[in-house]
């Protein structure tokens, strides 16, 4: 007898916690959190299958607001729990959400091995540029200059590049959105999802309390289209209200170009590959506002993830006589 089940249509609601949402009123961690409850019921998995992961700061306390499984753990370490999580339950979907302080500073020896052990874990990246939760301090992220209550006469560090790092740690998908541009974001995550392995999405996210508009100036709507370069894998880079400007690549240097619409081939423009890791990091350095934002996936590649190269299974026989053998094999010393 055939046995048919009937798939589980989820929606929104099945993803929202009955917690009081305790950010500040129009902080864009409310964007995010929208987006990816509307984009959790596509994938079609329950919520008691969906951990999500955080460390601390004001984008951590994401866990809390999901219908899901959740872990709000120590500061910096959520890549720790989440790697554990993952390599003893492989089945699970499990997501890492921190901020700019928790992954890049007291965290970034975490958050760079997380990448390169490349485990199937998504990692939302919201860099305020700005520590919230305290606030007010300059973070790793935050530009040379940056005025806050502790550093009055501006900041003297030179801020940190969260895809360069991700790339020199040899992550497998790099990308970057914007809190309040929901369809990107959604399209990202899709990407991410449909990655195996560790999946980087920086999601630039207003702090309108401590770091009001710090994007402004290229994701206001007046300005969005030329400011921001979309990269897309295959695809030219272009951009510019009139989609009449992109970036041509010749020996290994950046230009910008113009050129009639339609005729950016002819114009030198240089045709985007998220594969190539020496592109994206030239891509990634690209200063602003001399030249546009990026936005999107800057690198992928295909790599085994983590917990498919772990074998938990312990080694055959019997584990007091494995032990045994272990202690005296080798040179063995005695202390007098």
């Amino acid at each position: 007898m055939e046995i048919t089940t009937e798939k589980i249509q989820l929606k929104k609601q099945d993803f929202e916690s009955d917690q009081e949402v305790r950010w500040c009123p129009g902080c864009g961690d409310y964007s995010i959190l929208a987006t990816v409850q509307r984009f959790l019921p596509s994938l079609g998995i329950e919520p008691h299958n969906i951990v999500f992961v955080s460390g601390i700061g004001c984008s951590s306390r994401f866990p809390y607001y999901m219908n899901t499984y959740g872990f709000h753990t120590i500061h910096g370490r959520a890549p720790a729990i989440a790697t554990g999580l993952k390599v003893t339950r492989p089945d699970l979907n499990v997501w890492m959400v921190t901020g700019d302080g928790d992954a890049l500073s007291i965290g970034g020896n975490h958050f760079i091995h997380i990448l390169r052990r490349n485990p199937n874990i998504k990692i939302l990246l919201f860099n305020n540029r700005i520590y919230g939760l305290t606030k007010g301090q300059y973070s790793p992220t935050s530009e040379l200059g940056k005025v806050t209550k502790s550093t009055p006469q501006g900041s003297s560090d030179y801020p940190l590049n969260p895809v360069l790092t991700a790339l020199g740690a040899q992550a497998t998908f790099i990308a970057r959105s914007i809190d309040r541009d929901s369809q990107h974001l959604t399209e990202i995550f899709k990407a991410a999802t449909d990655h195996q392995g560790a999946a980087l999405i920086e999601i630039y996210q207003n702090c309108n309390i401590f770091n009001d508009g710090a994007f402004d100036n290229f994701v206001e709507r007046e300005v969005k289209e030329e400011k921001q370069l979309r990269l897309m894998h295959g695809k030219p880079m272009v951009f510019g209200k009139e989609k009449n400007k992109g970036i041509a690549i010749e020996n290994f240097k950046a230009r910008l170009v113009t050129f009639e619409a339609g005729q950016e081939l002819e114009a030198g423009v240089s045709i985007y590959d998220a594969h190539n890791h020496a592109l994206a990091a030239l891509i990634a350095r690209l200063p602003f506002p001399e030249f546009p934002m990026p936005i999107g996936i800057f690198y992928q590649e295909k790599r085994p993830a983590f917990e498919a190269l772990i074998d938990l299974r312990p080694p055959a026989g019997n584990a007091d006589e494995n032990l045994k053998k272990l202690f005296n094999s080798g040179d063995t010393w005695t202390v007098s």
